[in-house]
């Protein structure tokens, strides 16, 4: 997920403050890749269930965390750099500022009903679609369940921007981008700023 929060590869927020990382910090030390983009067939059907929990997951979730950063990005799915893997990291504060890294590897979503759900239109963008931001109301808390790089169980919550993220990065390993949750006029909108904003991301961007 595209966000406008620096992220320089430190584990400490902007005020000195240590980040929250319930199941651990984010792995270092991976290769930046190239974006995979909207129209590739990957990031547009499910993910294959992470199965087996070794050191090849650990360099792919290092590799998602490093080119996450070197996009500005608050979160990435592993389709999103050509891998048919249903995980993804992220480093994104919530409403208050606090600053949440994890990785979840089959994730599951958990949303607010009834009375407790209250929607965020704020705008969105994607890591995918660069350089395209519009507004796309969803539930502006959410959690989410899964795994970590051990196999362990994970749960991650909050609201604000992270709430987007976590269903942002889940939706990708589902198959769907947010393109798909828009009117068809906010579509044509995005449409128009990505294709304006075509030559500052190429094809190897962010390499």
């Amino acid at each position: 997920m595209a966000g406008a929060t620096d992220h320089d590869g430190n584990d400490t927020t902007a005020s000195g403050n240590e980040v929250l990382a319930p199941h651990g910090l984010l792995p270092r030390g991976g290769t930046v890749r190239p974006m995979t983009r909207w129209g590739t067939p990957v990031m547009h059907r499910p993910q294959a269930e992470v199965t087996v929990f070794d050191d090849a997951l650990r360099a792919l979730a290092a590799d998602m965390v490093a080119t996450m950063d070197a996009a500005d990005g608050v979160g990435l799915a592993a389709c999103q750099i050509g891998e048919d893997v249903a995980m993804f990291v992220f480093d994104c504060p919530d409403d208050a500022g606090q600053r949440v890294v994890g990785v979840v590897c089959n994730p599951v979503l958990h949303l607010p009903e009834g009375n407790d759900r209250r929607l965020d239109d704020s705008p969105e963008g994607c890591l995918s679609f660069p350089g395209a931001f519009v507004d796309c109301a969803r539930p502006d808390y959410a959690a989410v369940t899964g795994q970590g790089l051990d196999g362990e169980p994970v749960r991650f919550a909050g609201d604000g921007l992270l709430a987007k993220c976590l269903q942002h990065e889940t939706d990708h390993t589902l198959g769907t981008v947010f393109g798909d949750r828009i009117s068809a006029k906010a579509l044509k909108k995005l449409r128009k700023q990505h294709d304006a904003a075509v030559p500052d991301y190429p094809a190897e961007w962010p390499t």
